[in-house]
């Protein structure tokens, strides 16, 4: 082959490879079941929320190239190990259990886990006040394991696979109380729906259950794609993007250190 022959198939290889590079794309993994404000699907079937937003902000820092992928809750981390998704970020608060199965980026949101019940009961967030009560929790979440700590011995705790189910058997009255996010649940008790019910309190901490906030979620060892991820979070925290995401959706900041 002669050194000009040489010099096109280096050069096609060179571009051929950088397209390859351009053009591939990172399935980030949402939560299938709607989530508001956070991810849910509008009337043209198009994923819209909050998280949505920072999803696109955080990728377009990255300079990555992101397609949203639904997955169940249920399935999502062993979508995520069994390659189907490339990461994840679907409201998942970082817990030492998780981090034994995926790796985490750094946090983009921490917001505290709240007790929520009708108007007319008289309750409030610890397990004294809650004994004899039905609390409904959606399962496979950080919530489901604190409840089953904390309130497991003296209350009834009702699994749900999402947590809007738990919300309609709240208004219902078929339970007492859930257990869920302050953020999410604030938005519950803004609608006509969740008029009935307010936030008894926030419970108490245990990091150990309740995690250090919210991570993208990658498999274990792709650190290149765990650290871009981290850059695009940095980035958008620190030019206003995160803050400005938020303003549109909640009146106070997500995003606590």
């Amino acid at each position: 082959m002669t050194i000009r022959k040489l010099v096109i198939a280096s050069l096609a290889t060179t571009v051929l490879a950088t397209g390859a590079a351009t053009s591939e794309e990172v399935k980030i993994g949402i939560a299938a079941e709607p989530y508001p404000p956070f991810a849910s699907l509008n009337a043209s079937g198009e994923w819209v929320g909050w998280e949505v937003e920072v999803i696109d902000a955080v990728c377009a820092a990255a300079e990555l190239d992101c397609v949203i992928t639904p997955v169940a809750w249920d399935g999502i981390i062993p979508s995520l190990t069994g390659q189907q998704i490339d990461a994840l970020m679907a409201s998942m608060s970082i817990t030492e259990e998780r981090q034994k199965t995926i790796d985490f980026s750094d946090p983009y949101y921490n917001t505290p886990a709240v007790i929520v019940g009708a108007k007319s009961i008289d309750i409030d967030a610890t397990p004294e006040s809650l004994a004899g009560k039905i609390i409904g929790i959606q399962a496979s979440t950080i919530h489901q394991a604190y409840a089953n700590a904390y309130f497991g011995d003296a209350a009834e705790i009702r699994v749900y696979q999402t947590q809007d189910e738990a919300n309609q058997d709240l208004v219902s009255g078929r339970i007492d109380a859930t257990q869920a996010d302050s953020i999410a649940m604030a938005d519950f008790i803004s609608t006509d729906a969740g008029a009935c019910c307010e936030i008894k309190g926030p419970v108490a901490n245990d990091e150990a259950i309740l995690g250090r906030g919210v991570g993208a979620g990658v498999r274990k060892g792709d650190d290149a794609l765990r650290e871009k991820l981290n850059a695009g979070i940095a980035a958008i925290l620190a030019d206003g993007t995160h803050a400005e995401i938020t303003a549109r959706y909640f009146t106070t900041s997500i995003y606590n250190e």
